[in-house]
């Protein structure tokens, strides 16, 4: 286009070259069109050792030298947020509900009731000792039905598995196992604090996903249960033994 306009100009008899640079800036942007400007990437020049390593080019952008490289920023870890076990303090019992500080709490008094009772009595009794060990054998079943509904919810932090199902299992076994020694209470009593400790040893350490005010309160329950089976034991060591009916209804015949 612009060798047809300076021969046409030519042949009219020419035009001054003022008035063809008008021509020329207008043919020249029909044929190049604005183009948007991009950043491009600043490519360092390599040295001639470089190339004969054969090192690639470094391409650094303007906006990486401006705020950084984010490839460089740590990334985060995309853990769900009951991944994370929360820690164990003891502080954490004032987090916990009411309605389960209470429940809790009295669930106690069978305990501290049977050894106060004989304590006060001032001898040892059989029947009131063998019924805190049905307490404790109840309480210990309690305690392993509890993981088990708590791992079949869908979206607990416990899954359904072995580990947390055949776990929780182990303690109703080692409950029912006490409520037989009937005629030995101290065994029944061994067994009850065995499945007190299985029980919170499950709890806190290898099966995750109780809240740490649960822990907490689980750790002051099993504590004062466990001084109570002591002091049941105690008393029947060092106290007076109360005659059972039976040996006394022989003795008054004979």
């Amino acid at each position: 286009m612009i060798h047809f306009t300076l021969r046409r100009c030519i042949t009219q008899g020419g035009l001054p070259w003022r008035s063809l640079q008008p021509l020329i800036k207008s043919s020249t942007l029909r044929e190049k069109p604005f183009q948007s400007w991009s950043p491009t990437p600043l490519v360092c020049r390599q040295s001639s050792t470089n190339r004969l390593l054969g090192a690639r080019a470094i391409v650094c952008l303007p906006s990486r030298l401006c705020h950084g490289n984010p490839l460089d920023a740590p990334q985060k870890e995309n853990t769900p947020p009951h991944a994370k076990e929360e820690a164990f303090s003891m502080k954490a019992l004032a987090q916990a509900p009411k309605p389960a500080l209470y429940l809790g709490f009295s669930g106690l008094l069978p305990f501290v009731s049977a050894p106060l009772a004989m304590a006060a009595a001032g001898s040892f009794c059989p029947q009131v000792a063998y019924a805190q060990v049905v307490y404790g054998a109840c309480i210990v079943s309690f305690l392993g039905g509890a993981r088990w509904g708590f791992a079949i919810p869908e979206g607990s932090p416990a899954r359904p598995d072995w580990k947390n199902l055949g776990n929780s299992v182990v303690p109703s076994l080692v409950a029912w196992l006490a409520l037989l020694c009937r005629d030995n209470v101290t065994e029944g009593t061994l067994l009850v604090l065995m499945g007190l400790g299985l029980s919170l040893h499950y709890d806190l350490t290898l099966l995750p996903g109780y809240p740490a005010w649960f822990k907490a309160m689980r750790t002051v329950l099993t504590l004062v249960a466990t001084f109570s089976l002591v002091a049941t034991l105690a008393l029947k060591k060092f106290g007076r033994q109360e005659e059972e009916p039976a040996a006394v209804e022989e003795q008054a015949r004979s």
